[in-house]
C-alpha cells in the first residue's frame, strides 16, 4: 500500500486523485492532505478520507474549517497557510507527493517533498517550467522519481520504457484544439468566458481550460517535455487530434512510432503515476477502436494560436524567461476569467510581458 500526501485536493487534480484512492483502499491510503479555500469540499474530504494532516492555504479559513470537523475523532493536525502547505508536502509517513496545486504556487510545496525524499506525481507543469533547472538537480540528489501525472506526458512516459537512450527521435504532443478549434480565427475576437470554459472533450480546471483554448496548455506542455525527456525544442511537435484519443507519440529513430490511447479521462495517467511501476487492473471501460472509429490529425495554425509559439520561443531563449512566460499567462486568464480583457488580449500581454523582460 502506497501513502499519499495530496496537494490541492479540491481542484480537478485533486478529486480524481481521491476518486481513485476511494476506489482502491487496498491499493492507497491518503495520509496529507492540502487545499485552498473551499472549506465545504475540503470538510467532506477530510471526514471521508481522514487524513493524519491537513493544511489549508486561506489561514483566514483556518477556523471555518476547525469548527466544520470538530466532531471528528481522532481529529487531524490541522495547519494554515503556504507553510501548512509545505509541511503536508514533506509530510514523513507519505510514499508519494501529488502536486495538484495550480500555478507556480505549487512549485515551493514540490521542492519541499523533494527534498524530504518524497516521490512526485507530478501534476502542475509550472514546478518544471518556472523551476526547472532547480528541481532537476533536486531529484537526482535525492534519488526520488518524477512521475508524471498529465495524460499527454505520461503518455511519452510509457512509450519511453524499454527505449535505449539514443533511440529517440522526436516527441509529437497531442493537442485536441481546445474550445475553439473549428470556430474561425476572424470570430475570436468575439468569444466569451463561457464560450472558452466549454472544452469538448476534458473536464479540467477553469485555468487549464482557457490555457487549452488558446493553446498555451500546450506550448507549456512542450517546455515541460524538454525538462523532463531532456529533448531538444527542435525534437517537439504538436499535432492537433480532435479526438483526444492517442495521448503523445515518440517517433524513434528507424523511423516507427508508438503511441500511447485511451479513453479522454485523467484518471489513467494519475493511477499509472501512483502505482508505478506495477499496472492496476480497473473496471473502467475499455477503449472499443471499433466504436471510435476513426482517428484525425492536423497542422496547428500558428495566426489562431500564437501563444505556442510564444512558448517555443521562450523555452529557446532559457534562463528565467520560462518563468516569465509562465507568469504572464497565469496573469493574463486571471484577467481574462475576471472579464477585465478579451480573449485575444491573452497573448498580446504575453507578448509584451516577454518583450520588456
Amino acid at each position: 500500500m502506497k501513502s499519499i500526501s495530496l496537494l490541492g485536493s479540491t481542484g480537478s487534480i485533486g478529486t480524481q486523485t481521491l476518486d481513485i484512492a476511494a476506489q482502491y483502499p487496498d491499493q492507497f491510503r491518503v495520509v496529507g492532505m492540502a487545499a485552498g479555500r473551499n472549506v465545504t469540499l475540503f470538510s467532506q474530504q477530510i471526514r471521508q478520507f481522514r487524513p493524519k494532516l491537513a493544511a489549508i492555504c486561506d489561514a483566514d479559513k483556518l477556523p471555518e474549517l476547525r469548527a466544520a470537523i470538530a466532531d471528528l475523532d481522532p481529529q487531524p493536525i490541522l495547519l494554515a497557510g503556504e507553510d501548512g502547505v509545505i509541511e503536508v508536502a514533506r509530510y514523513a509517513e507519505a510514499d508519494v507527493v501529488v502536486t495538484g496545486i495550480v500555478g507556480c504556487a505549487g512549485l515551493l510545496p514540490t521542492i519541499a517533498a523533494i527534498e524530504a525524499g518524497k516521490d512526485i506525481a507530478l501534476a502542475n507543469k509550472e514546478t518544471l517550467i518556472a523551476g526547472g533547472p532547480v528541481v532537476l538537480p533536486l531529484i537526482q540528489k535525492h534519488g526520488v522519481k518524477l512521475l508524471p501525472a498529465d495524460s499527454e506526458h505520461s503518455a511519452i512516459f510509457q512509450c519511453l520504457q524499454g527505449v535505449p537512450d539514443k533511440g529517440l527521435r522526436k516527441i509529437l504532443l497531442t493537442a485536441s484544439g481546445g474550445a475553439f478549434r473549428d470556430l474561425p480565427v476572424e470570430k475570436l475576437s468575439q468569444v466569451t468566458v463561457a464560450d472558452a470554459l466549454k472544452h469538448p472533450n476534458w473536464s479540467m480546471g477553469r485555468k487549464i481550460t482557457i490555457d487549452s483554448a488558446t493553446l498555451m496548455n500546450k506550448g507549456l506542455e512542450v517546455i515541460e517535455a524538454h525538462f523532463l525527456f531532456g529533448v531538444d525544442y527542435d525534437q517537439i511537435e504538436i499535432v492537433i487530434h480532435p479526438q483526444s484519443i492517442i495521448h503523445s507519440l515518440i517517433e524513434l529513430q528507424d523511423t516507427s512510432v508508438l503511441a500511447q490511447l485511451g479513453w479522454a479521462d485523467m484518471r489513467l495517467p494519475l493511477l499509472y503515476a501512483l502505482s508505478y511501476p506495477e499496472r492496476i487492473s480497473t473496471n473502467w471501460e475499455p477503449l472499443d477502436l471499433v466504436k471510435i472509429g476513426s482517428l484525425s490529425f492536423r497542422a496547428p495554425d500558428h495566426e489562431k494560436y500564437p501563444c505556442m509559439q510564444l512558448a517555443y520561443a521562450a523555452g529557446r531563449s532559457g534562463g528565467c524567461m520560462p518563468a516569465v512566460l509562465n507568469a504572464a499567462n497565469e496573469q493574463a486568464v486571471a484577467l481574462f476569467l475576471d472579464e477585465r480583457i478579451r480573449f485575444l488580449d491573452i497573448p498580446r500581454l504575453i507578448e509584451q510581458t516577454c518583450d520588456r523582460y
